[in-house]
């Protein structure tokens, strides 16, 4: 497994798409959100027809602006994108304890609502899946500096790529602009990380990327669960041995 996520290279993201689908052998998930990094990934993915499974992960608290660009993706592209939801029940018991927005009253109550309606989901989206690839950048925010090409996702038990990873917005966005590809409206008006609508503001000028998201707590290392540990803490993916 070290050799093989040591080959894992290219010069460009697209390059690094076709080592990963080349090396790695089953299905690969592509999970997107419809940010900006993921829709030029979307893009690379469905331009080069790599055989790797796109896919969302329908929260049901998304911005309707979210919802249209998901439809003009698949119509630009000519291509479907799964949707994962989370269990009904499960949703249903955690309004029941918390209220529809209790996230906004305690941490343990929006680490809940992410468990509920992203990790848990993202599990099932994962399962018996050899690669996963992500729209991850360094520079993204103090926390995800440390963020590497490729490497083993233990949580998982896959090889986690992330493309993008030293790319700057800067360039990502000359990429969409470049290509065509369809991005939130919502980028333009202040939100450079788009998630939820109750847990996403506009970012004020020189605030960090994500500073938008749960920007009620104070904690600087905010992430919703997909790409951290039990101990709340960023993963970093590491070589396996």
């Amino acid at each position: 497994m070290k050799d093989l996520i040591a080959s894992i290279t290219g010069a460009t993201p697209w390059d690094r798409l076709a080592s990963l689908r080349d090396l790695v052998d089953g299905r690969i998930v592509f999970t997107t959100s419809f940010g900006i990094e993921d829709q030029a990934l979307t893009h690379m993915i469905f331009d080069a027809a790599l055989a790797i499974d796109v896919l969302t992960i329908d929260t049901g608290r998304l911005f309707p602006a979210t919802y249209k660009l998901w439809a003009d993706t698949e119509e630009r592209y000519a291509r479907r994108i799964q949707a994962c939801y989370p269990d009904a029940q499960t949703v249903a018991a955690f309004v029941a304890d918390w209220g529809i927005n209790g996230f906004y009253h305690a941490r343990e109550a929006r680490s809940r609502c992410c468990g509920v309606r992203k990790v848990e989901p993202l599990q099932r989206a994962l399962t018996g899946a050899s690669g996963w690839v992500t729209g991850l950048r360094g520079d993204q925010s103090e926390t995800r500096g440390a963020v590497a090409l490729a490497g083993w996702d233990e949580t998982h038990k896959l090889v986690k790529a992330a493309p993008l990873y030293d790319w700057t917005r800067e360039q990502v966005v000359a990429f969409v602009e470049t290509n065509g590809v369809p991005v939130n409206p919502l980028h333009a008006h202040g939100y450079p990380s788009i998630g939820c609508e109750p847990c996403t503001r506009a970012v004020a000028p020189g605030e960090p990327e994500r500073a938008g998201r749960w920007w009620w707590e104070s904690d600087e290392s905010k992430e919703c669960g997909l790409h951290i540990g039990t101990d709340g803490k960023l993963v970093r993916t590491k070589v396996a041995a």
